[in-house]
């Protein structure tokens, strides 16, 4: 899917004591429609008009919503809804309703609530074309401003911000078979209902209904947005059938290239990504692990398997503007996505897909949690959990951090004079590295895998980066993977999360033989 503004974290908490809830609506009547659908066949939704769906992306974009008839504009509501206009990438019209002290209300479409790229579109947009899902205001800037922080539109996606954000990486509803042979299965969100906010609310409750052929779903959402925005999800699926991979609280990004990779020919950029890395809590060891991210060549899937996972997320640790030079793109300002869990999920794997991309317009990452028990028919799957976005600092992790990777022929100047060698390179900081003394005695603890030799490996600390630097030099085994893990410690305590990483047999990192 093809990818595109700016955004404190509140108690998780799924009550509903800000909105202005119709007596006759529940989230059960939402799970009741979920469980009636899993038990009739399944029926595609349906789809704009063609000529719509061949939109140019500029006519497209040139569909606007009027700011000034968004929803509960009138009353001055710190909360107000813009409805996403149909066409292009977002082919399937979705129902809306709207809660209030009333009862409940379809949010009908109106043709001229949109200005329009040229005349030609206005005359053949259909008057009950229907909206394709919708945009969330609030004013995190300033009272006199409504900035969009939040976004459903298209299958079963949404994005949002923090207050310091540009949009980045996505969320989804659920993710179904996603890089398994027989293909991905999309599901949609095909009807919300939400729930009118008091004027001083600071959360604003909404909900959902998702379908697709293997699944439906119930969803109670409440969105808090601030520095750091936050959305508590409650969700309740009923499987059609048998399911081989199903993926929960799903994120979804973008990584073309970075510090970790050989720049693509002709790239001017240093780094191209909206997030570097993957992050898992594992409450069960009390382990926190960082996988960076790369573009690999070939589809790659990688499980990590939890006790009992209490976070997962994919990050943008680098936000210092010098590592991309690009002032329209601003990866920079790309938000962290972390998953916080709430109550024990059981037994599982974190999956992290990375999808090989020849540019940066393709969303090629994927990370979620998939449960160890089978997923079947006649049994539904209840999760609670909350999404937030922000800066990295999210994670509330308290261990030492592994900003960047590097990773280099280890027969370079510099970098070593072994032949099919590797120099690796991974500068931690923060959490209790940031309290020793420059002089401190910090080890660095390296496990290699696959048969992979460690040659030598030192720890050193960078004045000038106010970080501790870890240098591996390592040779893989032949027509093996190289994969290791390492973290820092001293005489007393772990003082960083695991780094973990992995290169393909056959990496080109490698000097070629002349």
């Amino acid at each position: 899917m093809l990818r595109g503004t700016v955004l404190t974290s509140a108690a998780f908490c799924l009550c509903l004591p800000f909105g202005l809830q119709a007596a006759d609506f529940s989230f059960e009547q939402v799970i009741t429609k979920a469980r009636e659908r899993a038990e009739s066949s399944y029926q595609p939704p349906k789809e704009v008009p063609r000529f719509l769906q061949e939109l140019s992306f500029d006519d497209y974009q040139g569909i606007r919503f009027k700011p000034e008839n968004s929803l509960w504009h009138e009353s001055e509501s710190a909360f107000q809804v813009m409805p996403v206009p149909s066409g292009l990438f977002y082919r399937n019209p979705v129902q809306v309703h709207v809660i209030d002290e009333q009862g409940v209300e379809p949010l009908t479409f109106a043709k001229n609530q949109f200005t329009y790229p040229n005349t030609e579109v206005e005359r053949l947009v259909p008057a009950d074309l229907g909206y394709a899902g919708f945009k969330l205001t609030f004013p995190l800037k300033g009272e006199d401003q409504q900035n969009q922080f939040m976004v459903f539109a298209g299958a079963s996606y949404y994005r949002a911000v923090g207050s310091e954000n540009n949009f980045g990486i996505s969320g989804r509803g659920l993710a179904i078979d996603t890089g398994m042979p027989g293909g991905e299965e999309f599901p949609d969100f095909v009807e919300f209902w939400l729930e009118r906010p008091a004027p001083d609310a600071t959360s604003m409750t909404f909900y959902g209904l998702l379908d697709s052929p293997s699944m439906t779903g119930a969803y109670r959402f409440v969105a808090t947005p601030g520095e750091q925005t936050a959305l508590a999800v409650e969700s309740v699926l009923f499987p059609r059938h048998d399911v081989e991979l199903l993926g929960v609280a799903p994120l979804t990004s973008m990584f073309y290239y970075g510090e970790n990779s050989i720049r693509p020919r002709g790239e001017w950029r240093p780094e191209v990504h909206d997030s570097d890395g993957l992050l898992v809590h594992d409450g069960g060891t009390g382990e926190w692990l960082w996988r960076p991210l790369r573009n690999p060549s070939t589809l790659r899937m990688d499980y990590f398997s939890v006790q009992n996972l209490r976070g997962f997320g994919l990050l943008q640790r680098d936000t210092d503007f010098r590592s991309y030079q690009d002032p329209e793109a601003i990866y920079d300002g790309r938000p962290s996505s972390w998953v916080e869990t709430d109550g024990s999920w059981g037994p599982g794997k974190v999956v992290l897909v990375q999808i090989p991309t020849p540019n940066e317009t393709n969303d090629n990452i994927v990370a979620f949690w998939q449960p160890n028990d089978p997923v079947e028919r006649g049994k539904p799957l209840k999760h609670r959990y909350r999404v937030l976005f922000g800066d990295h600092s999210i994670t509330a992790n308290p261990l030492g951090r592994a900003h960047e990777t590097f990773v280099g022929d280890g027969m370079r100047v510099g970098g070593g004079n072994e032949e099919g060698a590797l120099r690796l390179i991974v500068d931690f900081a923060g959490g209790p590295l940031d309290e020793l003394s420059e002089d401190a005695a910090v080890l660095g603890e390296v496990e290699m895998q696959n048969g992979g030799e460690l040659i030598e490996q030192f720890v050193q600390y960078l004045p000038a980066l106010q970080r501790w630097r870890l240098s591996m030099l390592v040779r893989p085994a032949a027509n093996e993977a190289l994969a290791l893990s390492a973290h820092l410690r001293d005489a007393e305590q772990t003082l960083s999360e695991t780094w973990q990483y992995e290169i393909p047999a056959g990496s080109d990192l490698l000097a070629k033989p002349e």
